[in-house]
């Protein structure tokens, strides 16, 4: 049977990647699929629950179907697949946090890489025509970046090795160095994928992203730093640094970007690729600087604590080389600086917290 060519499934579609390509897609006039059984919230408790995205989505966009599915259902997810046929594969589900990883190994391991080979051989099975983007994770260099030459500077530490200029590229290797399980788990799911592009032919890539972002993102303390922090400030609450004297940088992209590249892959697609995909040297920041453009746009003071020992396997500075990507897809660009970005992300939580706060 052939593909149905308007169809597109999102996993994780009710989390912030996700509910972000749903979107984007059914603004491209695609009928959207998503799988979303919110196990966000049992990852992470109640802040971390999705059910109030998979309301909006299922209110607003009138070609979203949703299927409380869970992609460890090996069954389930064979079934569904070959009954839609679908025209392009978006895998955003996972258990996202590697502290979190250690408190629940199996979890980590059955969601992040059997859940994927689950809907790579069902893909395989029903439609292997479809191009399959899977969202990986820099944490799958481990913390090799963490034995690149760097100098202190005032608020943040900055690579001080030339080859690193632009920052970390897709041929550092994945291997003899530290993951955490997340990473480990999210590692062998990203081997698999390319493996199923190189070995089968299909089209498949890995998106190994930096820190995503944007004013849907559920923000906890393991996962979403900054959309955590942003709320953090807002409420008033404080905010735990770990180590490297709270300047540890990180790359941030708009959720917004990294749908409309993977809508640029899904048009173009290659087979077993992997792109790093962050906002890149312009939209770093380390985690003192967040606070000052954070208190800038909210008119607050972060309250802040600081712990001496840093999160096993942390990265001190990782910022995205952006090189390949933009090589292959020359069309496809950053809209969103991280200003912007943080702008946006303080307007939506004052509206919330002014909803709430409302008789």
């Amino acid at each position: 049977m052939p593909l149905k060519r308007n169809i597109i499934l999102v996993t994780g579609s009710s989390g912030l990647t996700g509910s972000e390509v749903v979107t984007y897609f059914h603004q491209q006039g695609f009928t959207v699929h998503g799988i979303d059984n919110n196990q966000r919230a049992a990852f992470f408790g109640p802040q971390g629950d999705t059910g109030w995205m998979t309301g909006r989505l299922l209110s607003t966009l009138p070609g979203f179907r949703h299927h409380a599915l869970d992609i460890r259902d090996r069954q389930g997810v064979l079934s569904l697949l070959k009954t839609l046929k679908p025209s392009g594969i978006i895998h955003t589900a996972a258990q996202p946090s590697h502290d979190r990883a250690a408190a629940i190994p199996f979890d980590d391991f059955d969601t992040n890489a059997v859940g994927t080979l689950n809907l790579l051989e069902a893909a395989r099975q029903a439609c292997p025509e479809a191009p399959f983007i899977h969202m990986s994770t820099n944490k799958v260099y481990g913390d090799l970046p963490n034995r690149i030459a760097i100098r202190e500077l005032e608020t943040r530490w900055e690579y001080d090795d030339p080859a690193y200029s632009n920052g970390i590229a897709e041929n550092l290797s994945v291997d003899q160095s530290m993951h955490s399980l997340f990473g480990a788990s999210k590692l062998a799911s990203d081997i698999m994928v390319q493996e199923y592009g190189r070995y089968f032919n299909m089209p498949t890539c890995c998106l190994r992203g930096g820190c995503i972002t944007g004013p849907n993102h559920s923000g906890v303390e393991l996962h979403g730093f900054l959309n955590y922090l942003v709320r953090c400030n807002l409420e008033g609450r404080e905010y735990s640094v770990f180590g490297y004297k709270g300047k540890q940088v990180r790359d941030n992209i708009h959720a917004r970007d990294v749908a409309s590249f993977i809508h640029a892959f899904y048009r173009s697609p290659r087979s077993g690729e992997v792109y790093n995909l962050g906002g890149g040297k312009a939209n770093s920041c380390s985690i003192m600087e967040a606070f000052s453009l954070v208190e800038e746009l909210s008119g607050r003071k972060q309250s802040y604590c600081y712990t001496e020992q840093n999160r096993a396997g942390d990265h001190i500075c990782y910022y995205s080389d952006l090189s390949k990507i933009r090589s292959h897809y020359p069309q496809w660009t950053i809209t969103r600086p991280l200003r912007e970005t943080i702008a946006e992300m303080v307007a939506s939580v004052a509206k919330t917290a002014c909803s709430k706060n409302q008789p």
